[in-house]
């Protein structure tokens, strides 16, 4: 889709352009202006992918205000000029979010950034730590590990096409995979926390006017409690890879790591005890190993990650790519497994 359907746009009261945004890999995201100031959005309009329930959006809603309440920046949700807080057209769901001005960055290259990130989802982390609330939506199996790898599993051993040659990569991948899953060490138990969920470092928003101080947290449609060992393990997965998702030649980062770490034990004041910081490095492993299962499933399935046309012949190409390369980054985290373990004790 390359236009904001005029109806939606309407149902909140907005006149002004709509460009797309590329940057999400599941919903389809507008940044919209209103007619008196063309170049300064005021909404990003979103089209919610099918796995989420229109529910989200009552989870949403009831955490930035419990953000909000407590002084930290966030995108708060719109309502239409009915008073509803999301619309149905042409069978999706649609909402409106306020458009927080801020930078991103698609890999984080400097200590100093890592550790504004860190204190930025610490600051995140402490204020809802006091959050009461009974989430309305949650995705089923997000991670759950044995299930991702249950699918990897029974998808690479069904009958393919012997004359595509990224299905026979995709099988290969497949093995080496699993092989490096039976080598992941157990996940700790750990206490469920509230969590945003998806702590890539594209979804940290910094101030344009210190680039070095985080902002606020965008995407919050994985809301939702887990334990710190999978919110921070995804998160550091996410940072501790410079080189980024779209290549496969990568590796962990430990100052970056360490310095993410401590970035964030300053701000959330001490919140994590010794035994979740030792979980994040399992948590790391794991959801590399992980993630690199999803992306290959998606080979075979080829439907559920966006993708970058101007760069892959295809969806199946980008999800071989960053399947070798969170692969890499596991067997990386398993080599540094001691050193990173000393970083957060």
């Amino acid at each position: 889709m390359t236009a904001a359907p005029p109806a939606v746009l309407a149902a909140y009261g907005l006149d002004g352009p709509a460009r797309a945004v590329q940057s999400g890999l599941i919903n389809q995201t507008f940044a919209v202006a209103r007619a008196a100031s063309p170049t300064q959005p005021v909404a990003i309009v979103q089209r919610l992918h099918p796995v989420f329930g229109p529910e989200v959006n009552l989870d949403l809603d009831a955490v930035s205000a419990h953000l909000a309440a407590r002084g930290l920046v966030t995108p708060r949700l719109w309502r239409t000029v009915g008073g509803e807080r999301w619309i149905e057209h042409d069978g999706g769901v649609w909402r409106a979010i306020d458009y927080v001005h801020g930078l991103t960055h698609q890999r984080i290259d400097s200590a100093a950034t890592a550790r504004a990130a860190g204190e930025l989802v610490g600051r995140f982390h402490r204020a809802v730590d006091s959050l009461t609330h009974e989430y309305a939506f949650a995705r089923a199996g997000v991670h759950d590990t044995e299930k991702h790898l249950a699918a990897l599993r029974e998808r690479s051993q069904r009958p393919g096409d012997h004359q595509d040659a990224i299905d026979a990569d995709a099988r290969a991948l497949a093995r080496d995979i699993l092989a490096q899953a039976d080598a992941l060490p157990p996940m700790p138990a750990l206490p469920l926390r509230h969590t945003h969920g998806d702590l890539k470092i594209s979804n940290l928003l910094f101030d344009p006017d210190d680039p070095q101080r985080g902002l606020c947290l965008i995407d919050l449609d994985t809301l939702g409690r887990q334990t710190m060992a999978y919110e921070l393990g995804d998160a550091m997965r996410s940072w501790c890879n410079p080189s980024g998702e779209d290549l496969t030649e990568v590796s962990v980062d430990e100052t970056i790591f360490a310095t993410a770490m401590a970035g964030h034990q300053v701000g959330s004041g001490g919140l994590l005890s010794a035994a979740e910081r030792a979980g994040v490095v399992v948590g790391l492993e794991t959801v590399c190993v992980e993630l690199a299962a999803r992306f290959t499933v998606d080979i075979f399935d080829d439907r559920y990650f966006g993708w970058d046309p101007a760069r892959f012949s295809s969806r199946r190409a980008h999800n071989l790519v960053r399947a070798r390369g969170q692969l890499q980054l596991a067997r990386s985290t398993q080599a540094k497994r001691d050193a990173l373990l000393v970083s957060v004790a």
